[in-house]
């Protein structure tokens, strides 16, 4: 019970917050979330501390533990800012949307459509990935994201009815694949966020950063069960901007050997993942256990 009302109290918390977010016009507006960020990568020491290991064990050669903290930090503030745009969501429209974000090598997506197959987007907790599907759909893209359900409506409706707005279908993780199957049959993009260790959903081990990584297998067996085009895409924050970056399609193998050949096309994708993270570490979510699951021999 104690729990239960803490999370309404929660819930009516950040409803209030919005709307006085909502209040504050982008450039003020994103310098505060940016500091908001920065507060609670010191009031929330458990978070902090994933990051700083994380990023240490990444990048531990290349930097001092100063840079490591400065980048720590960054990741924080980005996440501030996703906030800020999150709420101002409603805001967004066809007229202002080229304003904010530009689309790079666009062609890959539609040369990969023009198969009539569909495409899984493949993308990443990076820069801010919630504005991806609204961003494709305001340009005329149909399609839907597979996301996660949030255990607690009140939550799960504010945060979904953000993308609803502006049509975004959402499809949940735990219900039909054949939903996702429709999706592609018609031609349409699924986008997949598939970058974290989530034990719930289906996974192999590949190399992230040097170390194995339980990586969701979802993406390598959707896009061979299917004939999609698997595609990298990418929200880059840019000085200011976004830019939605799309990458070649994964050049994908099918050997006939099964789950050798989703390990490799997993490995494909998730390369091109590490990629973006080495180039823009501070986009990342470094807060999340990535490494949390390991290999029985490892645990050996």
């Amino acid at each position: 019970m104690k729990f239960r009302f803490r999370r309404y109290y929660l819930y009516y918390l950040a409803r209030v917050g919005a709307f006085l977010v909502r209040l504050l016009p982008a450039t003020p507006g994103l310098a505060i979330a940016a500091m908001a960020g920065r507060t609670a990568y010191f009031i929330l020491p458990k978070y902090r501390r994933i990051a700083v290991e994380n990023l240490t064990f990444a990048f531990g050669r290349e930097l001092t533990p100063a840079g490591i903290r400065k980048i720590a930090r960054r990741v924080f503030e980005n996440l501030g800012k996703n906030a800020f745009e999150l709420v101002h969501f409603p805001d967004l429209n066809k007229d202002n949307i080229d304003g904010k974000v530009a689309i790079e090598n666009r062609v890959y997506l539609d040369d990969a459509l023009a198969k009539g197959r569909g495409v899984i987007v493949v993308s990443a907790h990076f820069g801010n990935w919630e504005l991806m599907p609204a961003m494709l759909k305001m340009k005329g893209y149909v399609g839907a994201v597979v996301g996660r359900r949030i255990y607690f409506d009140r939550y799960d409706k504010f945060l979904n009815d953000l993308g609803r707005l502006h049509g975004v279908e959402i499809i949940y993780r735990d219900e039909s694949v054949r939903k996702i199957l429709k999706v592609l049959k018609a031609n349409g993009i699924v986008g997949i966020v598939a970058d974290q260790d989530v034990d719930s959903v289906e996974g192999i081990f590949v190399d992230f950063f040097g170390r194995s990584a339980y990586t969701p297998m979802g993406p390598a067996a959707l896009a061979k069960a299917s004939g999609a085009a698997l595609m990298p895409a990418f929200m880059v924050r840019q000085n200011g901007r976004h830019a939605l970056v799309f990458e070649e399609p994964i050049e994908l193998v099918d050997t006939g050997r099964g789950e050798e050949d989703v390990r490799e096309n997993t490995r494909r994708w998730s390369s091109v993942v590490e990629s973006y993270v080495r180039r823009y570490p501070e986009q990342w979510v470094w807060m999340h256990r990535r490494w949390k699951t390991r290999k029985k021999d490892d645990k050996q």
